[in-house]
């Protein structure tokens, strides 16, 4: 591991190369209110519903979309941070280009990133597992509303710090009483309760098609920056495997790294945002061009 201050030099010299390929997790929307789903050690702070259990189960799928209508109105208050504007600032001056993120929050696209692939998908897309009808989450939140008009009050009137437990795909905890009376939204073509966010759940994969796209701009980028991801899962960690099989420096910005350190090229564990903003001022890249 590398000091701050040394590590970005050496971060800055690799830029220097040409645009970075970078991979995000949830280490850069932590600061935008949206938590991570490990703790310091790396474990697990909660445990996110898995995609066989939402798909085998009726009561699975009303159990998340009632957690879920009540957390999106705390999840879609958050704004993009300084670290995610530095990452615009830096692709905007030619230093970075694709942006690979494991989030589902869109917060990279707010704040003018472009050429963002969204790994896991995005929470604002919605599609039926029966008919492949899609939606807009927004048009189905004002579904949900219509059809649960007192489910908000009366839950956040129970308790006014609903909000605060928001996890990282959107959704609360709420108690099982609350969960049965809230009505679960159906197609509105097929009339089937299998709605689900257009997200790739815990226990499902990453379309083989997007997986390949990442792997081709593995391929053609000069070096890999890791912002923000503890690479637990093998759904990022492939992508820097992928980089040190071809010896492209990778530059790893995470406070909480639970694999991938022995093929790091630097590893910084500092605030992700002053690392970031920090890399800005080194290689002067202008303010962010919204």
């Amino acid at each position: 591991m590398t000091g701050a201050r040394g590590g970005l030099d050496q971060v800055a010299e690799i830029l220097d190369r040409g645009p970075a390929l970078v991979l995000t997790g949830a280490g850069i929307s932590t600061a935008s209110g949206i938590p991570d789903y490990r703790g310091p050690d790396g474990t697990r702070r909660v445990t996110p519903m898995q995609f066989g259990e939402f798909i085998g189960s009726s009561a699975a799928r009303q159990r998340y979309w009632a957690r879920s209508f009540v957390g999106w109105h705390r999840f879609t208050q958050a704004r993009p941070n300084a670290g995610h504007e530095a990452l615009t600032r830096l692709q905007q001056g030619g230093h970075v280009g694709a942006v690979i993120t494991q989030n589902v929050d869109g917060l990279h696209q707010q704040a003018g990133t472009r050429d963002v692939i969204e790994l896991h998908g995005a929470l604002a897309d919605v599609v039926c597992l029966t008919c492949g009808d899609r939606t807009t989450r927004a048009d189905l939140e004002e579904r949900m509303c219509q059809a649960n008009p007192h489910f908000l009050a009366e839950v956040l009137g129970a308790d006014g710090h609903a909000v605060d437990r928001i996890r990282p795909d959107g959704d609360i905890s709420l108690e099982q009483i609350d969960v049965e009376r809230f009505v679960a939204p159906r197609c509105l073509v097929c009339a089937v309760d299998t709605l689900k966010p257009d997200v790739v759940f815990f226990g499902e994969s990453v379309p083989k098609e997007r997986v390949a796209s990442c792997f081709d701009l593995t391929e053609q980028a000069a070096s890999l920056i890791v912002a923000g991801s503890s690479l637990a899962v093998m759904s990022g960690l492939r992508f820097v495997r992928r980089a040190g099989a071809r010896g492209i420096p990778v530059v790893i910005l995470t406070r909480h790294l639970s694999r991938g350190a022995d093929l790091a090229t630097v590893h910084l564990s500092d605030d992700l945002s002053t690392l970031l903003t920090g890399l800005c001022d080194l290689v002067n890249a202008e303010p962010a061009r919204m």
